[in-house]
């Protein structure tokens, strides 16, 4: 087995983009361990050495692609745009990253053997984008933008679309579909935050 590189995370990324790139050109059922190891070039047991199986890969690389979305949240916060927008952003980025790849990580999570992950990963992200929305939304009440008796409500009422509208990314709806869905998911947003309407817009594949 090659020696593992001083940098554990340096071998570990490669691996993942590895996997990454196969899993969109062949598909995560058709890709194995020994795909991956054969594309980078080194021993199938380099790879055992820091996943256990390939499903351990493809956890891993959706946590990574969390990290990022958190990542481009908190920059979203810090921008000096209206809290409409920022919510608006938020929601844009979340989905254009779950279309990643003309829809790969959501295939990959919706599928049927996967179910169980894609809770866990969905559940991940609650938590994590949670605080940032409402951060973004007692701003937008300062400012008076927002009018919201208990934000943590509006919070989880925001998670809810953002995840409808996921699953019509997932299906690949026509855009006639899919734009009354996003005009719809926009009105019922600005309704729980008591926002003024046509303030939010959602653009799911910028």
């Amino acid at each position: 087995m090659a020696r593992p590189p001083q940098d554990p995370q340096i071998r570990i990324n490669e691996i993942l983009d590895t996997a990454d790139q196969l899993f969109f050109t062949r598909g995560y059922h058709a890709t194995t361990i020994s795909d991956i190891a054969k594309k980078m070039g080194v021993a199938q047991g380099t790879l055992y050495y820091y996943f256990k199986s390939k499903e351990q890969v493809l956890e891993t690389l959706l946590d990574r692609h969390a990290a990022f979305l958190i990542s481009e949240i908190k920059n979203i916060y810090c921008l000096t745009t209206t809290p409409a927008e920022k919510i608006a952003l938020v929601i844009s980025v979340a989905l254009h990253r779950a279309n990643y790849k003309n829809g790969l990580l959501l295939n990959m999570l919706y599928d049927a053997q996967n179910l169980q992950l894609k809770e866990k990963l969905f559940h991940q992200l609650e938590l994590a984008l949670s605080p940032w929305l409402l951060k973004i939304i007692e701003e937008g009440i300062a400012n008076q933008d927002f009018f919201v008796p208990y934000p943590p409500t509006a919070v989880d009422y925001i998670l809810v679309i953002a995840d409808f509208l996921s699953k019509a990314l997932y299906q690949k709806t026509s855009d006639e579909i899919l734009t009354s869905r996003l005009t719809m998911a926009e009105a019922l947003i600005e309704k729980a935050l008591g926002a003024q309407e046509k303030t939010i817009h959602i653009t799911p594949t910028g």
